[in-house]
Formats: structure tokens, sequence, C-alpha cells
């Protein structure tokens, strides 16, 4: 919705363990920690559309959804696991902050790896360019040019032929 992948807050009650009316009062309560980007509530068009793609109940009954449902991102359903008081949203911000952990010493270890890389590409120009002088001397020791040999004896030149 909107252009983002959200989770509707009657789903993400089931996933916390709570009644979706303690999650919408949550949110209420702590309103400044859910900026636009990270839950919004559906527009009466998006509830429509949404509900005609779904088909849930008749809107038309007095049954089914009552009021437009708040749609969270992952920021936001991150930000609901520290709000929250059930053991399972407890769980999920203690998941959280292992997994960004584990990201950060990821990202380091990748960090070393591609300094050590770059090192080793270096060296291996400088090794490089190295052999190739070796090799060029060896090439020139194996095959030595070969100087025009000085003659012996006299030269004759035009002007010894004529006289």
């Amino acid at each position: 919705m909107r252009g983002r992948r959200v989770i509707l807050d009657v789903d993400i009650a089931k996933i916390y363990r709570v009644e979706t009316r303690a999650l919408v009062q949550a949110v209420k309560r702590n309103i400044e920690r859910f900026p636009e980007d990270f839950t919004f509530q559906l527009s009466k068009e998006e509830l429509e559309n949404w509900r005609s793609q779904i088909v849930i109940s008749n809107p038309a009954a007095k049954m089914g959804l009552r009021r437009q449902p708040y749609a969270f991102t992952e920021h936001g359903a991150l930000m609901l696991a520290s709000i929250l008081k059930s053991p399972q949203a407890a769980q999920m911000s203690i998941f959280v902050v292992r997994a960004f952990i584990r990201l950060r010493e990821y990202l380091a270890t990748n960090k070393d790896l591609a300094r050590k890389m770059e090192e080793l590409e270096r060296q291996q120009r400088e090794h490089s360019q190295q052999l190739a002088s070796v090799y060029s001397i060896v090439k020139q020791l194996i095959n030595p040019q070969e100087k025009p040999k000085k003659r012996i004896g006299f030269a004759l030149t035009d002007k010894a032929l004529t006289k």
C-alpha cells in the first residue's frame, strides 16, 4: 500500500499475541514513535479497495471492520515490539537486537576482508611489475643482442678502387 510493503494491525496483533485494540491504543499513546513512514491509517478508499480484493465481510452489514485499520511498515512493526508488553513482543525485540549485532559483526568482518583483498591486489600488482622486470632481464641474458662483428683486415673504399 502506498508503494510500501505493510502488515495490517489485525495481523501484527496476532503475531505479537495481543488484542488489536490494545495494539492500536499503544500506538496512539506513543504516536511520536510512529512517523508516517512507520505506520499510517488506511483511507476510506484504500479500505474499500482492500475489501474488494480480499473479499471480506459485507460493508453494508453491521459486522467486520468498523474502522480503518493501521498499516505498519517493517520499521513500524519493529517499533511495536519495543512498546508492547506481550512476551512475544519482548522476544521479537531481543531477536531484532541480536540480528543487528550479527549484521554489524558481519559488516566489520567484510570491511576487514575487503581491506585485506585490496592489500593483496596491490602487492600482486607490485610483484607483477617486478616479475616483468626480472623476465625482461633474464630474456636479455638468454638472447643477448648480437653486436656487429668488427672485420679484421683492410676495408676497400671507393677511392682505393679508383687508383
